[in-house]
């Protein structure tokens, strides 16, 4: 394991005796009479004091002047008398608008200072400057190879610099400039004017600010590691191997002395050392005031030239090319808030704010123990590095990824070819920058491994400014190990869905004992499969109802952090999990459909005529007594009260939808489903917005649809059925007093019946007649209305023999035949007749059944057992008698919609997520959510009705 920290040190935590040292980003000591420099990335002579050699950083020979020369001149290499005195820093002063003197127009040193224009005769080492009003020294290589300011053959001329033929110097570098992604290498004339000086100061002095130039230009290539090349990556790394002498700094292996720190190295498996070998020193929190609730990340920052600028932290927005505000940009290193940002950004722009390119050193800081701050490097992983032979397809795996360090968001110097001052003909930038943070496995309290900068660059060649323009992002990403959560949701699918199996045969074991089928054939198998459709939906249900609301509980509440969030990519499963589920319950709900619309259902009409009537008999002229005819207004009546009910559902789905729109949009629980920490439910207009987490949604909506649907079934169960209106049981009573029995067959053995007939003997009365009755009936004057003696049961599941289930078909034949082809009807015979005769004799039929008038079709009335109400199967056949199994939860509602309940809110709840999730709208999903709800409670309507008339010969115009 190797450890990758470093404290952090300022030029302004140095102090005067000591310099900064931009190669290694810490103070070193400064020399003997010497000083830090203003900059303070050098050492400079004190005052009274004049430099004899100086190759930068603290690699300066300081002599005392003598006593009657004691000022020094403005460069610091020679001693001279000052008439006027001297400034603070031992150079010499003059008035206001004087120009200090120090050395004739030909460059001769003066014994003593003017105060006026330099001008002199005498052959010197000094040239103008730049500006060409003064005359300086020249540069210290021209003096040191050739002793004067011309650098003539056989020396060599190159980038400003003046080196001996004699010198070992590096090999030649190339000054090319790969584009990958455009094809395009060019010849950069930055890269022709630096790169072999920066290569040779760095080489042959040690220059602090070349070794950095040089690396600079080695990032502006992309970090190539070709061996056979020598552009400014391959002389770096001929530098670098060949400065091993030098040591190392802040015992980091990969770090040599004087140079920049660019590479981790290329030994295959050193990624994962580097990123998973130690534990970042610091315990992070979600809540608290501490500063370890917040990333701090810093940044040393280069100009292209190798000077040190700063250090800046990243808070500041430096890494975002967005423009954003300072609020939204401090969220983006508050632990675990999942940052995004993009936005389409002009070349013109660019080239306009980015004229030149800054290299960044990362690091995340923190605090030792003794209260010192310490950094740590935060590597790089460069997605355009330009790979060397070992690294050529190396896919995605972490061990062959080859790690840096230094980046630049924006370079507009290498693509210009000639003239530095025209447009760069290519143009490369940071099109994609993410921060990785990986939570330690299995840590309880916030451990984190070292975090991961992944940056893609993109090329642009500069064509028209203007009207050009690049897509940028920038985020910051949390991530654990997910693998473990998989296994366990594998485990409990893998267990559920063997469950699901069993029950799902012994669901099918009792349908196939409730149709009277004995043989297993390709039915039987297709409706396993749609049993198993059912319960495997629930699987998937109960699984991803569950990890939402693990994920939102678990994450949302912790203070320090022991879980993170998946990532979108890791998404995936849960998505695929939420689509089956809604499949699978789909099917389940469409089946359900179909089954209660071809349920057979008859009303058995127990009034009998009062009396008789005198009718005349057409044709025959004369006049008999016939029974008078029973009402079917009852019957009609019932029939209408069972189409009404047929939707009639334990929760308002109306009043369900908009609860839950309210709850997510109005209160503000959609906001627990940000990637962000906070369990606020509110957020300001100006902070920032974290991405969605779909994870967290389906958890908020799914947990808040089964809570609000919960509170509604309770009140509508214990306040609303008990003081308002049940009407279920106000079906039963109304059916009691309309001197009506439902019979229900739900398959062809298995079925409902309800018994409506009445203990008053008739139902078709007048009012004071019905009250009287009501009357007695509250006054316990009467039997009791259930079908045994003596007992109030009304309901009953029964189980009916294959013969009573043949007489039943035969009747009922008849009563359909009427909707066959023409040919097969009955000519002789009315249509409407022999339907009235069809109902009459089932009627008759239904009744003297029930009167246990068939001896060879009786039935016997029993309780379930346990097992058999628990296993919702039949345990006895009825091969001699039916068999009425007494039921104390009205359980013929399993032919509504009311019955049903736990099916459609699970249908509902998935239907919402599943357009949520497409959609990202809770609004939308809501909307249509409640128009799915209408339509097939329409449809369930619509065609419930034409069954209900079909199967009982109630006229369709009378339901309404």
């Amino acid at each position: 394991a190797r450890g990758f920290s470093l404290p952090l040190q300022r030029p302004a935590d140095c102090g005067d005796a000591r310099y900064f040292d931009i190669s290694r980003l810490a103070c070193g000591p400064c020399g003997a009479h010497q000083r830090q420099s203003a900059g303070g990335s050098s050492c400079v002579c004190q005052p009274g004091y004049r430099m004899v050699s100086s190759n930068g950083g603290s690699s300066v020979i300081c002599e005392k002047c003598p006593e009657n020369m004691s000022g020094v001149t403005q460069d610091g290499w020679n001693c001279i008398t000052c008439p006027k005195g001297l400034t603070s820093e031992g150079k010499c002063k003059c008035l206001n608008n004087e120009i200090l003197v120090e050395r004739s127009i030909d460059g001769i040193l003066l014994n003593e200072a003017l105060c006026m224009h330099c001008n002199g005769s005498e052959q010197s080492f000094s040239a103008s400057d730049a500006s060409g009003n003064r005359c300086v020294r020249c540069e210290q290589t021209f003096i040191n190879v050739s002793k004067s300011c011309d650098c003539s053959s056989p020396n060599i001329l190159t980038g400003g610099l003046c080196f001996s033929a004699s010198d070992s110097l590096p090999p030649k570098g190339v000054a090319t400039v790969r584009f990958g992604q455009l094809g395009i290498t060019l010849t950069s004339a930055w890269f022709l004017k630096n790169l072999q000086s920066s290569a040779s100061a760095c080489w042959l002095y040690s220059n602090l600010t070349a070794c950095q130039a040089l690396g600079n230009m080695c990032v502006m290539n992309m970090n190539s590691l070709s061996s056979s090349s020598t552009d400014a990556c391959g002389l770096f790394q001929y530098i670098y191997v060949n400065t091993a002498r030098l040591g190392i700094v802040h015992s980091i292996a990969f770090w040599r002395h004087n140079l920049p720190w660019l590479y981790y190295g290329d030994q295959p498996g050193l990624a994962s050392q580097v990123l998973e070998a130690n534990n970042f020193p610091t315990i992070f929190s979600f809540k608290g005031t501490d500063k370890d609730v917040k990333l701090q990340f810093i940044a040393a920052s280069f100009d292209a030239a190798g000077n040190f600028l700063k250090w800046q932290n990243l808070e500041g927005g430096i890494l975002q090319l967005c423009p954003d505000t300072q609020t939204k940009l401090s969220a983006a290193y508050a632990f675990g808030t999942t940052y995004q940002q993009s936005c389409k950004i002009s070349v013109s722009k660019i080239l306009l704010d980015f004229a030149n390119p800054i290299f960044y050193d990362l690091f995340l800081e923190y605090n030792g123990d003794n209260g010192q701050q310490y950094l740590w490097a935060v590597p790089v992983l460069n997605l355009n590095l330009q790979y060397s032979e070992m690294f050529v397809n190396q896919g995605s795996n972490m061990n062959n990824w080859l790690l840096t360090r230094r980046f630049f968001l924006v370079d507009t110097l290498s693509g210009k070819e000639n003239d530095l001052g025209k447009l760069p003909r290519v143009i490369r930038i940071a099109s994609k920058i993410t921060i990785s943070i990986r939570l330690v496995s299995h840590t309880q309290r916030g451990t984190i491994y070292p975090p991961l900068l992944t940056i893609a660059y993109t090329d642009v060649l500069v064509q028209n400014p203007e009207t050009q323009s690049v897509m940028v992002s920038f985020s910051v990403s949390y991530e654990m190990n997910q693998s473990e959560a998989q296994i366990q949701t594998d485990i409990t699918l893998g267990v559920l869905g063997g469950l699901a199996v069993l029950w799902s045969l012994l669901k099918t074991a009792g349908w196939k004992r409730r149709t009277g089928s004995s043989i297993i054939d390709l039915q039987t198998v297709l409706k396993f499969l749609l049993f198993y459709a059912g319960d495997l939906a629930n699987v998937f249900f109960v699984i991803t109802v569950g990890t939402g609301i693990y994920w939102l509980v678990f994450f949302k509440a912790q203070q320090f952090v022991s879980v993170l969030l998946p990532l979108p990519s890791q998404e995936e499963d849960f998505v695929t999990y939420i689509a089956c589920a809604f499949s699978l319950k789909a099917l389940q709900f469409l089946q359900l459909l179909v089954s209660q619309l071809t349920i057979d259902i008859f009303f058995i009409d127990w009034e009998r005529p009062k009396g008789k009537v005198l009718k005349a008999v057409e044709g025959e002229g004369v006049i008999k007594s016939a029974a008078a005819p029973v009402s079917i207004w009852r019957t009609y009546f019932i029939a209408n009260e069972w189409n009404e009910i047929q939707t009639v559902r334990k929760i308002n789905p109306l009043f369900q939808v908009l609860a839950v729109l309210f709850f997510l949009e109005v209160v503000g629980f959609s906001n627990l489903a940000l990637m962000d920490s906070s369990s606020s439910l509110t957020r300001g207009s100006e902070s920032y917005i974290a991405p969605w987490s779909r994870i967290l949604r389906f958890g908020v909506s799914a947990a808040l649809w089964l809570a609000i649907a919960f509170l509604q079934i309770i009140f509508f169960s214990v306040f609303y059925e008990r003081f308002v209106e049940d009407k279920i049981s106000q079906f039963v009573d109304l059916c009691c007093m309309s001197n009506i029995s439902v019979f229900l067959l739900s398959h062809s053995c298995f079925g409902y019946y309800i018994h409506g007939r009445s203990v008053h003997g008739h139902a078709d009365t007048n009012m004071e007649e019905m009250n009287i009755n009501l009357k007695r009936e509250a006054e316990n004057l009467c039997s009791q209305r259930g079908l045994l003696p003596n007992t109030d049961g009304q309901t009953f599941q029964i189980s009916i023999s294959r013969k009573m289930r043949l007489h039943y078909d035969r009747i009922h034949e008849t009563l359909t035949r009427k909707r066959g082809p023409a040919r097969l009807l009955d000519s002789s015979a009315n249509t409407f007749e022999q339907s009235t005769r069809a109902y009459n004799t089932m009627n008759k039929f239904l009744s003297s059944f029930i009167d246990h008038v068939h001896k060879e079709m009786d039935y016997i009335v029993k309780d379930k057992l346990l097992l058999e109400r628990i296993l919702g199967m039949e345990f006895m056949e009825p091969i001699e008698k039916s068999i009425f199994y007494n039921d104390e939860g009205h359980s013929f509602s399993d032919v509504l919609y009311y019955g049903n309940e736990t099916t459609l809110l699970i249908f509902d709840v998935l239907f919402f997520s599943i357009v949520d999730l497409a959609s990202q709208s809770f609004v939308l999903a809501a909307i249509l959510t409640y128009l799915q709800q209408e339509i097939f409670r329409f449809i369930r309507n619509t065609l419930g009705q034409k069954n209900l008339a079909s199967k009982t010969l109630v006229d369709e115009r009378f339901l309404i």
